[in-house]
C-alpha cells in the first residue's frame, strides 16, 4: 500500500506512537489509522515499538540471569494486556485528542 493522503512522516509517526498528537494536516491519517481495519493491530504493533527498547534496558541493569529475562518479559506481557484491554478506549482518547469523533459502534 502507498502513503496515504497526511501521512506524517516517520518522526511525526515516532511522537505519534509516544502520545504526541499530530498536527490537523494529518487529521485524515489519524483516522484512517484509528478506525480502518486492523486498527488494533496497528495499535499493539505501535505500543510494541515503544516497549521493546524499554525492555531491552530492563534486560541490561544487573542481576541474576532470570531477572534479566523475567523483570522484561514481564513488563512487556503486562503492559500488551493492558493496551489490548483498553484498545477501545486508547482509540476514543487519541480521537478526541485529534478533534475526530469516535466511532459510534
Amino acid at each position: 500500500m502507498g502513503r496515504l493522503p497526511g501521512d506524517p512522516g516517520l518522526l511525526r509517526q515516532a511522537g505519534y506512537a509516544l502520545g504526541f498528537r499530530l498536527p490537523p494536516g494529518n487529521r485524515d491519517w489519524v483516522r484512517h489509522d484509528l478506525t480502518d481495519a486492523g486498527w488494533r493491530t496497528r495499535l499493539l504493533l505501535r505500543h510494541l515499538a515503544v516497549m521493546l527498547p524499554i525492555c531491552a534496558g530492563l534486560a541490561l541493569l544487573p542481576g541474576p540471569p532470570w531477572t534479566r529475562v523475567g523483570v522484561p518479559l514481564l513488563a512487556l506481557a503486562g503492559s500488551v494486556l493492558a493496551v489490548a484491554i483498553g484498545s477501545d478506549d486508547l482509540r476514543r482518547a487519541r480521537l478526541r485528542r485529534h478533534d475526530l469523533r469516535p466511532p459510534d459502534h
